[in-house]
């Protein structure tokens, strides 16, 4: 790319990532250039992008329609629209949806979604509303299932856009019915249900999803909304019992607390008396009453179907989880044995095992003992506290993931499950890639999901180039295509993947996560995505699509091992309760001499990809992509860096990388000849058409490989910029 005295490019900038400027010297492959806020600064040549001076103020609704398609070009289009409250923007067919922090009623009301209806997808401006549409014309037309993949971070606004699309769909889909609990109903009203119990509110956001969720709604030939199922994926567990500040563990505990007559009843008082909620300081959200969140999620139930004595059932098992973590230990006399510490301690024990309505005796040894198997029967091996605490800490845990799981069952049963549909469009809510500070099992976890969905993702963008190009009648077959195969190979294939080898590590007694990595490094000592941590050799960092992550092996083991204590399963399904008891009905097989079965929540969490994988697979996808402007969580503020990061994490700039390495440059022949024509002025009085005209001027120019299309030129990266500077010197 050639740059001169005049050139007006993108220069890059430590604050705002990249600034405006205009070449004002070039020595030495270095420019100095004026920036737009009057600073002058030297850089490399090969660093500056050339950019637009006659940009739209406004920006453009399609990025496509960018002069120059590059990462500044992305940025400041968004944050031009953005300032104008329009939140939403396509790069071809992808939806880019930034989070406003702020009310806006007057884009989702019905009169909105009755203009979206039918309506050829581009025709109106960019909408959460048009994609919808869009999916369920080509499933009505095409008569084929569709899928739609809400992704970005936490705070992003990915479940609140995933409901708008639910309520478009409900709005063209929806069956006319007297009846008060119509498949829609229930399947909007799901939400605040699975919100209560599956949504927390983290660092960025108040409301953040805990699980990945994909909801397909079933369709009958006639376009009705017939049935819906929800899949969901890698409930966050550990929150259930270890949160930090300012985090907040599930809204419905903080829900329950706040009641009148249940927090009375199961005598709970406020949510700071309890272990499990008060590691944090934050018990109440901004905007929110508990008590008022508390009768939504009661009348969530209703709509859904929970009976009356299944919903007290619920809430006594949420207040038996919160008296449960009150139960501390102190050591016994003999080596290596605990008891109950105290008095309150003996209250919140008694307490647990009347909610949960059985022995206190047996839940007490279930707790401080641990069961082997042996030639002359079972032995009992007494726990020390801090065993004692993580028996407490499993049983409460797999008490909470066996309620979530039934209320996903119990909403299916509700909704109705079609086995005979063959028309569906999916929705996939699903946590955006991260990188924090410090990066756990759980964010291995989520990015090795966001590496599948992203391999899933740039094959779709590929083959959209692929048909543009075929429909253009233009050569494509020479574009190179890079996936990341080799990173979700190093992370899944057996028998020697990340996943394989903490599986391994974990059925040993004796491994740790510094074996785990060590063994890790040896399995890969030379490859190119993987790191060793330079401070603590346990660490490793990978290279993901969107950057690299360190991860912190140190809580890898513990967290992949979900154990399954048969003498918690035999206790509570001997539960006076039948609710309880119907929820631990299948006793686990127990393995041959331990009481406690290793069972990988990595490998389970792997298959469950996979099975997401072979469903959106046999559908035609469409994408949206959310993205937070701030993180102060405040309206008109838009932080450069911070949405560049999610640009990438979000396969956005990938999705441009993938046009880059074609043709960047689409134009039809009328816009091509109004921009440039004067460099044609010769053939003004010659009656030529405008794709002749167009050629004429790029033979003139001496360009080589460009493209022309059917009713567009196609142009290779930097071409552009060189029409452009030829045009300035008229």
């Amino acid at each position: 790319m050639s740059f001169w005295r005049g050139s007006t490019v993108w220069v890059e900038d430590k604050e705002n990532a990249w600034v405006e400027g205009e070449v004002f010297d070039v020595k030495n492959g270095t420019a100095v250039v004026n920036t737009a806020q009057g600073k002058r600064v030297t850089s490399p040549l090969g660093k500056l992008l050339p950019r637009d001076p006659e940009a739209d103020h406004g920006g453009v609704d399609d990025m496509t329609k960018l002069i120059y398609l590059n990462e500044p070009g992305v940025l400041y289009n968004l944050s031009r629209r953005y300032a104008l409250n329009e939140i939403y923007t396509y790069t071809g067919s992808i939806l880019i949806a930034i989070n406003p922090f702020t009310k806006l009623p007057h884009l989702y009301n019905e009169h909105m979604m009755e203009q979206y209806k039918g309506v050829q997808f581009g025709e109106l401006s960019p909408h959460a509303f048009a994609i919808a549409d869009a999916a369920y014309r080509a499933m009505m037309n095409q008569a084929r299932s569709q899928s739609i993949l809400v992704s970005g971070e936490s705070g992003a606004g990915k479940t609140e856009t995933t409901k708008l699309i639910m309520q478009y769909l409900t709005y063209v889909g929806g069956r006319t019915s007297g009846d008060d609990r119509s498949v829609e109903q229930q399947v909007l009203e799901s939400n605040p249900l699975l919100e209560a119990f599956g949504n927390a509110k983290t660092v960025r956001n108040d409301n953040s999803s805990r699980f990945g969720k994909f909801v397909e709604i079933q369709f009958d030939g006639s376009g009705r909304i017939c049935g819906a199922a929800i899949r969901t994926y890698l409930l966050e567990r550990s929150r259930v019992v270890k949160i930090t500040d300012p985090e907040r563990n599930y809204h419905c505990f903080y829900q329950l607390c706040a009641s009148v007559k249940e927090a009375e009843m199961y005598k709970l008082g406020h949510a700071s008396n309890f272990h499990y909620l008060n590691q944090s300081n934050t018990y109440e959200l901004d905007g929110r009453d508990n008590s008022h969140e508390f009768s939504k999620t009661r009348r969530a139930m209703d709509i859904v179907g929970i009976s009356h004595y299944d919903q007290e059932a619920i809430f006594r098992i949420l207040a038996a989880i919160l008296h449960l973590g009150n139960v501390e230990f102190a050591p016994k006399k003999e080596h290596d044995s605990s008891e109950v510490k105290d008095e309150r301690s003996n209250f919140h024990l008694k307490m647990a095992a009347n909610l949960f309505m059985c022995d206190e005796k047996v839940l007490l040894s279930t707790l401080c003992f641990r069961y082997l198997k042996t030639h002359d029967g079972n032995i009992a091996k007494a726990l020390d506290c801090s065993a004692a605490v993580a028996s407490r800490d499993t049983l409460a845990k797999t008490v909470y993931a066996r309620l979530f799981d039934w209320l996903v069952e119990k909403i299916n049963k509700s909704i109705g499950q079609i086995e005979c549909s063959r028309l569906m469009i999916g929705l996939l809510d699903i946590y955006g890639f991260e990188c924090f500070k410090i990066n756990s099992f759980e964010q291995f976890c989520i990015n090795f999901a966001n590496e599948k969905l992203q391999q899933h993702f740039n094959q779709h963008i590929f083959k959209m180039e692929q048909e543009e190009y075929t429909n253009e009648q233009i050569n494509w077959s020479y574009i190179d295509f890079v996936d990341n195969q080799d990173i979700l190979d190093l992370i899944e294939k057996k028998p020697v993947g990340i996943v394989s080898l903490l599986d391994e590590a974990c059925m040993f007694p004796k491994a740790t996560h510094d074996t785990f990595a060590m063994k890790l490094f040896q399995s890969f000592p030379t490859h190119p995505r993987l790191e060793k941590g330079k401070i603590l050799k346990s660490d490793f960092s990978l290279s993901h699509y969107a950057g690299k992550v360190l991860y912190q092996t140190s809580f890898f083991l513990d967290k992949n091992r979900d154990y399954v204590v048969a003498e918690h399963w035999s206790l509570l399904s001997s539960s006076r309760c039948s609710f309880i008891s119907r929820l631990f009905a299948s006793v686990p097989e127990e393995p041959s001499r331990s009481s406690y079965k290793f069972s990988s929540v990595a490998s389970r969490f792997k298959q469950q990809l996979q099975a997401l994988m072979e469903t959106l697979n046999s559908t035609e996808p469409h994408y949206v992509r959310c993205i937070k402007p701030n993180s102060s969580h405040c309206p008109r503020k838009f932080e450069n860096r911070s949405v560049l990061h999610q640009l990438r994490c979000g396969g956005v700039l990938e999705a441009v990388r993938i046009s880059l390495a074609g043709y960047p440059t689409r134009r039809t022949y009328s816009e091509f000849v109004d921009r440039f024509g004067i460099l044609a002025s010769e053939h003004k009085d010659q009656r030529l058409d405008e794709k002749t005209l167009t050629e004429r001027i790029l033979r003139k120019l001496q360009f080589k490989n460009f493209q022309l299309g059917k009713s567009k030129v196609f142009l290779r990266a930097g071409q552009i910029a060189i029409l452009d500077a030829r045009r300035m010197r008229y």
